[in-house]
C-alpha cells in the first residue's frame, strides 16, 4: 500500500508518524487494506491534505466517518466521487449553500473543488470497512486527527472551524474563538437538519470572516 501525505503536512505532523500509536494504526491499517473491502481507496486516505497544504487552509469543516457504500468516499467529509448521488447530509448542505447565497445545486457531490480552495475537509477517523459504519473508529485515527487541530490551531490564525454536531464540537473545543472564526450548529443529517443547521447561514459568514481579515472568500 502506497500512501504519501502532502509535504508541508508531513513536516507539521513529523513527530505523529513516530509514536507508538500511529506505527500500530499503520499496522492495522495495513492488514485491512490486505484482507478486506475499505474506503476509500488507498491512495486516498490522506486526499485532505494533499488538495489542502498546511498554509493555504482558511476552513476546516470536520466530519466523523468516510462513507462505507463503494465508490461514494473520496477521502474529502462530505464529499462522494463524481456520478455519486448526493447523501441525504450532503444533500442539505447543498440546499443550505442555496438558501444563504443563493447558489443553483452543484451538479457533482465532489467537493475537490473546494478543498483546492483552502477548506480542510477532514473526518475524524480516515478509513472504514465497507458497509460497517464506525468500524476503524478508536483505533489511533482520532489521535492523529486531533494533532491536525492542534497543530492549525497552535500555528495559524484566522481560520474558520466549521463545527456540525456535538461530535465535532467535541472535537474542536480547544480552538481560540479570540483568533479563528468558529461556527456551531446541529449536523446537516436529515435526523438534526431542521433544529437549527438549515439557517445557520455559515457559508456567508465564512466568506465575511475571510473577507475581512484579508483572505479571498471561498466559491462554494
Amino acid at each position: 500500500m502506497d500512501v504519501k501525505i502532502e509535504q508541508s503536512w508531513k513536516e507539521q505532523l513529523a513527530g505523529e508518524f513516530e509514536k507508538d500509536y500511529f506505527v500500530q494504526l499503520t499496522n492495522f491499517i495495513r492488514e485491512e487494506y490486505h484482507t478486506r473491502t475499505i474506503y476509500p481507496p488507498g491512495s486516498k486516505i490522506f486526499n485532505a491534505f494533499t488538495h489542502c497544504p498546511f498554509d493555504k487552509v482558511k476552513v476546516v469543516i470536520l466530519g466523523q466517518d468516510p462513507y462505507h457504500e463503494p465508490r461514494q468516499a473520496n477521502g474529502l467529509c462530505f464529499s462522494v466521487e463524481p456520478g455519486i448521488p448526493f447523501p441525504p447530509s450532503l444533500l442539505n448542505i447543498f440546499k443550505e449553500i442555496q438558501e444563504d447565497l443563493g447558489k443553483p445545486m452543484p451538479s457533482t457531490g465532489d467537493l475537490t473543488r473546494w478543498a483546492d480552495q483552502g477548506v480542510l475537509l477532514l473526518n475524524a477517523t480516515l478509513t472504514v470497512r465497507a458497509h460497517q459504519a464506525g468500524s476503524h473508529q478508536h483505533k489511533g485515527w482520532e489521535t492523529f486527527t486531533d494533532a491536525v487541530i492542534h497543530k492549525l490551531a497552535e500555528s495559524r490564525n484566522h481560520i474558520v472551524y466549521i463545527l456540525w454536531g456535538s461530535y465535532a464540537q467535541k472535537k474542536g473545543a480547544f480552538i481560540d474563538p479570540n483568533h479563528n472564526l468558529i461556527l456551531k450548529s446541529p449536523h446537516p443529517s436529515p435526523l438534526s437538519a431542521h433544529r437549527g443547521f438549515f439557517g445557520n447561514k455559515h457559508f456567508s459568514k465564512a466568506n465575511d470572516y475571510l473577507i475581512a481579515s484579508g483572505q479571498t472568500p471561498i466559491e462554494w
